[in-house]
């Protein structure tokens, strides 16, 4: 299932999203991954969170080159269970014209894969124009 936390900067989302990892910690059979811009948050995550910081993949120019890096991720460890991406349209790249094709595809992968995805976005429902909704969940 992919998550969403919708809203404009400053107003949560990342505090949330770090508050949703820690508590996921506790129950967990397997793996969860926190994909960040930076590497700000690595001490406000539980340590057996992996965090991953975009800066250091600079490479990663387009949504396929990050799917493809998604999907490397998965192959590398077959017991991920949670994948959190913080603030996705500060990652390489992801603009909000990009969000209906980039969910899309996230909804494939956490169904293939059984991975439950939340992302945040900054931006508001309304202007998310061309999402398909179905099957999200958003969080707040």
């Amino acid at each position: 299932m992919v998550k969403l936390l919708v809203g404009n900067k400053g107003s949560g989302k990342t505090k949330k999203m770090i508050e949703l990892a820690n508590t996921s910690v506790e129950d967990a059979k397997g793996s969860i991954v926190f994909i960040n811009k930076n590497a700000r948050l690595i001490y406000d995550l539980d340590y057996k969170i992996r965090v991953i910081c975009m800066e250091d993949f600079v490479h990663i120019t387009n949504e396929d080159e990050y799917m493809g890096f998604l999907f490397g991720i998965i192959s590398s460890d077959n017991d991920i269970e949670k994948i959190f991406l913080d603030g996705v349209l500060k990652h390489r790249d992801v603009e909000i014209k990009d969000l209906p094709s980039f969910i899309n595809k996230l909804k494939v992968i956490s169904k293939e894969y059984d991975i439950e995805v939340i992302m945040s976005v900054s931006a508001e429902l309304e202007d998310m124009v061309g999402v398909d909704f179905d099957g999200i969940e958003c969080l707040n």
